[in-house]
């Protein structure tokens, strides 16, 4: 018989539903509900300094359940600690800015997330040497020489290339220098980058994780209590905390994290399988599809066929893609993904991404898959027929 409290093997449903809840209590609810405290009763010479309430700065009970939880997804069974911000950039920023310093050297890669772009500038300002190389193909292996750190985003957003992250791990960690890689689009049910021997797994808990388009949540994990340490303290310093009413709803939507994710990718591959058949759509990427270039790596390291909520996919140029986005009628056109309502954006009006000025980003959300794949179809044929009674007239 397992006592309470004792670490069990479950499946990832059960571990996602269970993450981070206290151990029970008679009248009490099973996940509690959001503290809010700017500060806390402290009498005389109290422990400062890892006592469970201090200032709402340092640390919050409801930060703590979530970080716990977090931890139980991306590294079960282990001691990892979890680091959460109040937004996804709060904990990419927070472990550069932590690791880097003034002659160091970072290899980012240049078709990641578009305010890498902005960031890069700003480590640049700070004395920090930036090297990029493109995700596929494991580039990055070839300009890590010296590296302080890799920074790691597979599979890759918008583009969705993928890289060997065991490989490129080993490789690093040889040079020395320390390895990051954004979760984000994976999940930690999808992919767990500590396992395959990252030493942060990072996350913007905005998407995928809360998956309700809602909350703007972050989250930094390391299995080395220093390296954790140091991210915290510098949440700490720069303030980039989470409210508590964002970290709670964070806890409440865990618990149907499995159920999103694995609608979402099964039906994020039946997309994929109809739009290849579409003529007019070029470029089309979807880690699942058996033909897509980072399919045997993502089918390696990917876990329980999770490849993902998102299918990208190019339309012939701008008034194409818009007339598309305009036909929808169970997508929003809407930036991020993840979410339980699907979105679709042409990626191209942000800047900072190379991509054609036709490219859409799609996030498949939980609709009914028949209902969701004939909606797209109409609006592709619609899309079509305004392009050929434009130029026919």
């Amino acid at each position: 018989m397992t006592e309470r409290g004792e670490r069990m093997a479950t499946g990832d449903g059960t571990r996602a539903v269970r993450a981070g809840l206290p151990e029970p209590r008679t009248y009490e609810p099973a996940l509690p509900g959001p503290v809010f405290a700017a500060h806390y009763h402290l009498h005389g010479d109290a422990d400062l300094a890892g006592g469970p309430g201090t200032y709402g700065r340092d640390t919050n009970p409801t930060w703590a359940l979530l970080e716990r939880a977090v931890s139980e997804l991306e590294a079960p069974g282990t001691d990892a600690e979890t680091v959460v911000f109040a937004s996804g950039m709060g904990a990419i920023s927070a472990v550069l800015l932590s690791q880097l310093r003034q002659g160091d050297a970072v290899v980012l890669p240049d078709d990641g997330y578009n305010l890498l772009v902005p960031l890069r500038a700003r480590l640049e300002g700070y004395g920090v040497e930036v090297r990029t190389a493109p995700t596929a193909g494991d580039a990055q292996l070839e300009v890590l020489a010296g590296a302080r750190l890799l920074w790691i985003e597979s599979p890759s957003n918008p583009g969705l290339d993928v890289c060997d992250i065991r490989r490129l791990a080993d490789a690093a960690h040889a040079e020395g220098a320390l390895v990051a890689v954004d979760n984000t689009l994976a999940t930690p049910l999808g992919q767990r980058p500590l396992e395959l021997g990252a030493d942060f797994a990072v996350a913007s808990g905005t998407k995928a994780l809360t998956g309700h388009g809602d909350v703007l949540l972050g989250y930094a994990t390391a299995r080395d209590p220093r390296l954790a340490a140091e991210v915290r303290a510098w949440r700490k310093t720069v303030g980039a905390i989470p409210g508590p009413m964002e970290a709670w709803l964070a806890h409440r939507s865990l618990a149907t994290l499995q159920l999103r994710v694995d609608r979402q990718a099964a039906t994020a591959l039946a997309l994929a399988e109809a739009l290849s058949e579409r003529p007019e759509i070029s470029g089309l990427r979807h880690p699942g599809l058996p033909g897509d270039p980072a399919h045997a790596t993502a089918a390696a390291q990917m876990r329980g066929g999770r490849f993902g909520c998102v299918v990208s996919f190019a339309l012939p140029d701008r008034a194409h893609a818009e007339r598309f986005l305009g036909a929808l009628r169970l997508v929003d056109d809407a930036t991020s993904f993840g979410g339980v309502r699907s979105t679709a954006e042409r990626r191209a009006r942000w800047g900072g991404d190379a991509v054609p000025a036709g490219f859409i980003r799609f996030s498949v959300g939980v609709e009914d898959p028949d209902d969701l794949i004939a909606d797209v179809v109409r609006a592709l044929d619609e899309a079509a027929r305004g392009g050929a009674a434009r130029d026919g007239a």
